[in-house]
């Protein structure tokens, strides 16, 4: 069964699109069989796919709506590229919908095979090909594809899309099936904060029984800060120190006691920003199927974390929250009339996850590391805290970031677009060079060897700080349940090696200093944070992998709700 011609028919009617040509051929057979069987499409057949093309150009002139043209595989999907180019540069939705072959048999001398993606070039505003295999996955990524195609053919103004529709064989069976669900993707306002994006963002908040705000990477803003603080005194706010604000940090923790709870789940998410560091807030609002998600995104595009979104707001994330948080204190009172029961639902649901945030915020306090990175990261955040001079501070990314998700109380910078471990050191020198105040780096070995170059650079002065978190490999590897078994893990999966910075440092003219015990750190972290020097300084801690990862281990099993 090909569920992929059920969900992109499923969304064509949910988006309005209710007229199509078709043209013969066997490979399209199934698309055409199944679009003629939904009632809310009509079929027109024309033979010749390059005045087919043309025929769709001209409904959808006449109608203002999108009009779909579905042709078979090969050389009939490049007959439409006179129409599409006119439709391109009439700035007309057609929605180009061609099956093909399955990608092992492109190239391989089979008939009417030809590479189908992209084959229509700048004349479509969007190209995707649909998954071929029908697990719950790719079924959710496919409904994702097809959503995006047709929000393109629209927004942010009408173009050509083309969806293309791999199908294997047999292809012949048109026994009727349960479709696969499918969400349709609506799209809300074009640019900046309209009054009327507010308004419906903040009733369907103020509606929902169990509403959650997630906030991911977030350039500093102090009107986002102030407007989250707002927010999160109303609702379950979680974000992490990538962005500003005072909303929860240690949601990381709770989920890990909690499991899969569905006490916890929300029934609608607005999230903005960008990447979340979290895999389990992941994998627990992935679970959380019957959530729908608002998604803020300045560009205007989809971006699925959960598998929920329901909603893409084209918007400046810091005018339409703070907009949000201006109009829900505004109408506060009169909201709270309207539906006491709700009300009430939303705020129990809120206060479990504050009690819940709460516990964990008491247990890093209290829970005392052995000597290891965390040990390291705790004591760092905690002096960093008590500063009296201004600085900035820079992770690295896979276990340094994470560690300071659960120790930052403060704005963090990290490259969390692709999260690689290359650049982070020569972000934070350029930082340092372009900005007086004091500029620490947090780094694992791994990413600061990859990029110890940044060193190399006669412009680096006295404001720059490097905390290295040397255990000589990828010390995440050492918390992923099942790699211990792999006899290569350390050696060629952690990459593990016998490297130190100092002879880096010296050859760069980079201030030293190292620790390799708990007396040690203590003692050159003063150093580290309050010595003045003209030329910068980095601090090399030493651990070992397991103590590192048990460490971890330790502080997540002591936590109790």
């Amino acid at each position: 069964m090909n569920h992929n011609i059920h969900i992109l028919t499923s969304l064509l009617c949910r988006h309005g699109v209710d007229k199509v040509v078709v043209c013969p051929g066997s490979r399209n057979a199934p698309i055409v069989h199944w679009l003629s069987e939904s009632e809310d499409m009509e079929c027109y057949p024309v033979t010749d796919e390059r005045s087919a093309g043309f025929v769709a150009l001209g409904m959808a002139q006449a109608t203002g709506k999108p009009v779909a043209v579905c042709v078979t595989s090969g050389t009939a999907l490049l007959n439409l590229a006179p129409a599409v180019a006119e439709a391109y540069y009439q700035q007309t939705p057609l929605v180009v919908i061609s099956a093909d072959r399955p990608q092992m048999w492109i190239g391989q001398l089979d008939g009417q095979t030809l590479p189908q993606p992209g084959a229509l070039g700048r004349f479509v505003a969007r190209s995707v090909t649909l998954p071929e295999t029908a697990d719950d996955e790719n079924l959710r990524y496919c409904g994702r594809l097809v959503n995006e195609a047709l929000l393109a053919a629209r927004h942010p103004v009408c173009r050509p899309v083309h969806i293309n529709v791999p199908l294997r064989e047999p292809l012949f069976d048109f026994a009727a099936s349960d479709m696969p669900p499918a969400k349709a993707v609506e799209f809300i306002g074009h640019g900046g904060a309209s009054a009327e994006q507010v308004r419906r963002v903040g009733d369907r908040l103020t509606g929902a029984a169990r509403p959650m705000i997630v906030v991911g990477q977030c350039a500093y803003s102090r009107a986002l800060a102030d407007a989250l603080r707002q927010l999160s005194r109303r609702f379950v706010v979680l974000q992490e120190p990538l962005s500003p604000g005072a909303g929860a940090v240690r949601f990381d923790e709770v989920i890990y006691k909690i499991g899969m709870s569905e006490d916890y789940m929300p029934d609608f998410i607005l999230y903005i920003g960008g990447t979340v560091v979290s895999k389990r807030l992941k994998k627990y609002l992935r679970a959380a199927a019957e959530a729908e998600t608002w998604a803020v995104s300045g560009d205007g595009e989809i971006h699925d974390t959960f598998m929920t979104q329901t909603a893409v707001i084209e918007a400046d994330e810091v005018s339409l929250l703070c907009g949000l948080a201006a109009v829900l204190s505004e109408t506060a009172a009169v909201v709270s009339e309207n539906d006491v029961r709700q009300i009430a639902t939303a705020d129990e649901f809120r206060h479990r996850w504050m009690a819940a945030l709460s516990a964990a915020d008491r247990h890093a306090a209290a829970f005392e590391p052995r000597y290891s990175q965390m040990q390291a990261v705790r004591m760092f955040e905690t002096m960093v805290d008590e500063l009296d001079y201004d600085c900035h501070v820079h992770y690295a990314n896979s276990s340094a970031v994470r560690l300071a998700d659960i120790y930052a109380t403060h704005y963090i910078y990290v490259n969390r677009g692709v999260n690689g471990i290359e650049g982070s050191l020569s972000t934070a020198a350029g930082f340092a060079m372009a900005c007086p105040d004091m500029t620490f780096c947090v780094i694992g070995d791994l990413s600061f060897f990859y990029d110890s170059n940044a060193l190399w650079n006669q412009c680096l002065r006295g404001n720059l700080r490097i905390l290295l978190l040397n255990n000589c490999c990828g010390g995440i590897f050492h918390q992923l349940p099942g790699l211990e078994c792999s006899p290569v893990r350390d050696r060629l999966i952690a990459a593990g090696h016998h490297a130190s910075a100092h002879g880096i440092c010296d050859a760069h003219d980079i201030g030293y200093l190292a620790a390799h015990d708990a007396d040690e750190l203590a003692r050159h972290m003063e150093t580290f944070l309050y010595s003045g020097t003209h030329r910068p300084l980095l601090f090399e801690v030493f651990t070992d992998a397991e103590m590192d990862a048990e460490a971890i281990k330790e502080y997540l099993e002591t936590f109790n709700l």
